[in-house]
C-alpha cells in the first residue's frame, strides 16, 4: 500500500508539472493557429533563471518566483519580434519557432558549459502518510499547480482582460471589429504562456537534471497533450495533459520505459487519427 501512495504520486507530481507546460500551450497554439515548437525552451530558461539566481548565492524560492517574471518578459519579446509574423502560417510557424527554439537552446548550452547542473529543492525532506514517504517538493509541486489552474480559470472566467482573451480565441475578426486590442491581446497571452513554461521550468528543475536538452522532451509530451486532449478552449488541452501525463509517468512503472514511450506515443497518434478534434473537443 505504501508502495503504491508513493508511486502514485509521483505520477500526480509530474502530470502537475505536464498540466502548468499545456495551460499555456493549449491557449497560445489555439489563438495563433500553430504550435510553438520553442515553448519547450521556455520551460528551460525558466530553469535556467532559477539555476543562475541560486548559483549567484540566493535562495531558491527567490529563483522560482523571478522565473516566471523573466520568462514573460522574454516571451513578450520574442512575441514582438518574431512569433506574430507566423500567426495563422502553420508550416512557416513550425520551421520558425523549431529555428527560435534551436537558438535559445544552443545559447543556454552556452551557458551551462554542456554539463549538467542541479538546484536543489527550496523544501527538503518527505512526509510519511500510511506509511508512504512522499517527498515535500512533489507535494509544493502539486499544490502550485492546483493553485495557478484554479487562479488562471478565475482570471479567464471573470476579469475583463480573461474575456477578452476568450473572445480573441473565438473569433479574432469580431474580436477586432468589437473594439478589442487584438494585437495586444496576442502579446499578453503569449507572455502570459511563457510564464506558466517558466514556472514550470522553475518547479521542475529540483526533480531533473539541469541540462540544454531538457526542454525537448517535455515539449514531446505537450505536444502530445494538446493534440490528444484538443484545441480551442481552455479546458480540453488541460484534460490531454492528464490523460498523456499520467499515462507516460504511470506506465513505465509497470514496463520499460522506452516501450512505455512508444505505447504512450502510437495512443496519442490513434486519438489523433480516429479524433481529430482531440478528447475532450468539440465535434467537428
Amino acid at each position: 500500500m505504501a508502495h503504491a501512495l508513493t508511486i502514485a504520486f509521483d505520477i500526480l507530481s509530474l502530470t502537475s508539472i505536464l498540466v502548468l507546460l499545456v495551460l499555456g500551450m493549449g491557449v497560445i497554439v489555439s489563438m495563433m493557429g500553430v504550435f510553438n515548437l520553442a515553448h519547450g525552451e521556455l520551460v528551460l530558461l525558466g530553469a535556467t533563471t532559477t539555476w543562475v539566481i541560486t548559483t549567484a548565492g540566493a535562495p531558491a524560492w527567490v529563483g522560482i518566483l523571478a522565473a516566471p517574471l523573466v520568462v514573460a518578459v522574454i516571451g513578450i519579446f520574442l512575441e514582438r519580434l518574431v512569433i506574430r509574423h507566423f500567426y495563422a502560417k502553420p508550416i512557416i510557424g513550425l520551421l520558425g519557432t523549431w529555428g527560435l527554439g534551436i537558438a535559445i537552446r544552443e545559447a543556454v548550452r552556452g551557458i551551462l558549459g554542456g554539463v549538467s547542473h542541479s538546484v536543489a529543492a527550496p523544501i527538503a525532506g518527505t512526509v510519511t502518510f500510511a506509511g508512504a514517504s512522499i517527498s515535500s517538493w512533489r507535494i509544493v509541486v502539486v499544490v502550485i499547480t492546483l493553485a495557478t489552474l484554479a487562479g488562471c480559470t478565475a482570471f479567464l472566467r471573470l476579469s475583463r482582460f480573461g474575456l477578452q482573451v476568450r473572445a480573441t480565441l473565438e473569433n479574432p475578426m469580431l474580436s477586432r471589429a468589437s473594439g478589442i486590442a487584438v494585437s495586444r491581446i496576442y502579446t499578453l497571452t503569449f507572455g502570459f504562456g511563457a510564464a506558466l513554461a517558466g514556472l514550470a521550468g522553475a518547479m521542475l528543475v529540483p526533480l531533473f537534471s539541469l541540462y540544454a536538452d531538457l526542454g525537448i522532451t517535455f515539449l514531446v509530451r505537450s505536444f502530445l497533450a494538446v493534440m490528444a486532449g484538443g484545441m480551442g478552449t481552455f479546458e480540453a488541452p488541460i484534460g490531454g495533459a492528464i490523460v498523456i501525463g499520467a499515462s507516460s509517468a504511470g506506465v513505465p512503472f509497470l514496463i520499460s520505459p522506452l516501450l512505455a514511450d512508444v505505447l504512450v506515443f502510437l495512443a496519442a497518434i490513434t486519438i489523433v487519427r480516429f479524433r481529430p478534434q482531440g478528447i475532450f473537443g468539440g465535434t467537428s
